[in-house]
């Protein structure tokens, strides 16, 4: 059903939104916002979601399949993507009383409660990588809030967008609940500075979040920010290096390396660096590179010929100033923008590349002498979004990943998102937490009632 629908979006050029559009959408999202401020309908909402889930998991392969061919992603994986969607419809009904329930203030002083409401209208402007996931992990939680939403997504991934807000619509959800509009970034700026738009959430580039970051605060609009990473993955001495060989690869290369939280820079003690190299080496060797809808394929193209040309010249850079390639940076003789698994040593603090994100299947690894060594070589990074601490010792990963400079940090894993757990980082991979209760709580009104004791 939803595959057919959207075959000739996938293939064709698509109009912008025009600004009497624009002007449509956010005057019915508002309208909807005044009816739901006063969480009245509540239960209503949890319905819709409910049935969001439903369709989800009903059309699982379809939505799957627009996702694949909107940006390659492998279709194993895009199935995947859909169920961890329909696992936040799960989660945020099962917690939405919870997370809505009024907080009773402790005081001597008289009667005080904290009453959780809706804001307005939010703007979300979203990426391509994770087309459906990236949508959810926002409207779900504002959905049930309460918070209409205008969406803005990536131009390359359209019918995956559409398709998203399609099935939120077959959900039951009221017109205005999620509009997905295909606008300019003037448009955007000018949504951004309408009085009946309360906040502003986005995943993407630095330079893209500072940009809309700057409009919100023109307009003293509350904004969140989840931007891009680059981060370490720490082998600590006391590793158990079978499961180090069975994640490190992995860790990379998931969604061709196009994960903000996928680990980039290994750090390894010298005593393990040629080991590790080999391991890297071997896995990053037996990768088949393919059709993304066959089932035999293990890497993915990147999304785009203009992403494959930034990661040849960021590769290029490198080498230009140092760098050493232990394996591949090779063309790839297949049809489409496969970028061949690639091992970089020997980057230096003065390379340029060393403090840029490097989007795609390229691991850089690093040799330290020490454990602090590894401490301070991680925190030597504008970014802090995730990282990676592999020991067999919980106490002492926990000990090493608290003193990482990052929002979020992974114990023998190479990186995890459930309904449950807060996501979001610090220094330039941006700020505010999406999922969980803290993500739910970015753009709800916290509204104090009180009454003194007279």
């Amino acid at each position: 059903m939803y595959v057919t629908k959207f075959v000739q979006v996938i293939s064709c050029n698509l109009p912008n939104t025009s600004d009497e559009e624009l002007e449509q959408s956010l005057a019915t999202a508002h309208q909807l916002y005044l009816s739901w401020r006063n969480n009245d309908q509540l239960e209503e909402r949890k319905k819709v979601i409910l049935k969001l889930a439903e369709i989800l998991r009903a059309h699982r392969k379809d939505f799957a399949t627009i996702m694949t061919k909107d940006m390659g992603k492998l279709l194993s994986k895009a199935e995947g993507e859909v169920d961890l969607c329909a696992s936040f419809c799960d989660y945020y009904v099962a917690h939405a009383d919870q997370f809505l329930s009024p907080d009773v203030i402790a005081t001597t002083s008289g009667r005080a409660k904290v009453i959780k409401q809706s804001l307005g209208i939010l703007v979300a402007v979203e990426p391509w990588n994770f087309p459906f996931y990236q949508i959810a992990r926002v409207f779900i939680p504002n959905f049930i809030v309460g918070n209409p939403m205008i969406l803005k997504d990536a131009s390359n991934c359209p019918a995956s967008a559409q398709a998203f807000a399609d099935a939120v619509k077959d959900a039951g959800a009221p017109e205005g609940s999620l509009t997905n509009l295909f606008l300019n970034y003037d448009q955007v700026s000018k949504a951004i500075a309408d009085q009946r738009v309360a906040g502003v959430c986005l995943t993407g580039s630095e330079r893209g979040g500072a940009a809309v970051a700057k409009e919100a605060g023109a307009s003293l609009k509350k904004n969140t920010m989840e931007l891009g990473g680059n981060d370490a993955f720490i082998i600590l001495d006391d590793a158990d290096w079978n499961l180090v060989e069975q994640v490190a690869p992995s860790a990379r290369l998931y969604n061709a390396g196009q994960v903000c939280t996928s680990s980039k820079r290994f750090i390894v003690l010298a005593k393990d660096y040629d080991r590790f190299l080999k391991i890297m080496k071997n896995a990053f060797s037996k990768v088949k590179m393919g059709d993304p809808l066959d089932s035999a394929t293990t890497l993915a193209p990147l999304s785009s010929k203009k992403a494959k040309d930034k990661l040849q010249a960021q590769v290029d850079l490198a080498v230009k100033n140092g760098a050493k390639v232990y394996y591949g940076n090779q063309p790839v003789d297949l049809p489409g923008q496969f970028f061949m698994p690639t091992i970089l040593t020997n980057i230096t603090p003065d390379n340029p590349i060393f403090d840029q994100e490097m989007f795609g299947p390229i691991a850089s690894v690093y040799k330290v002498d020490t454990e602090e060594e590894a401490i301070a070589l991680a925190n030597n990074s504008s970014y802090g979004l995730g990282n990676t601490i592999f020991s067999s010792n919980y106490k002492h990963a926990e000990r090493v990943a608290a003193q990482i400079e990052t929002g979020m940090s992974w114990i023998n894993d190479g990186w995890a998102s459930l309904p449950e757990l807060p996501f979001g980082g610090v220094k330039h991979s941006g700020y505010g937490r999406e999922l969980s209760g803290y993500g739910i709580e970015e753009f709800m009104n916290k509204h104090l009632i009180y009454e003194p004791r007279h």
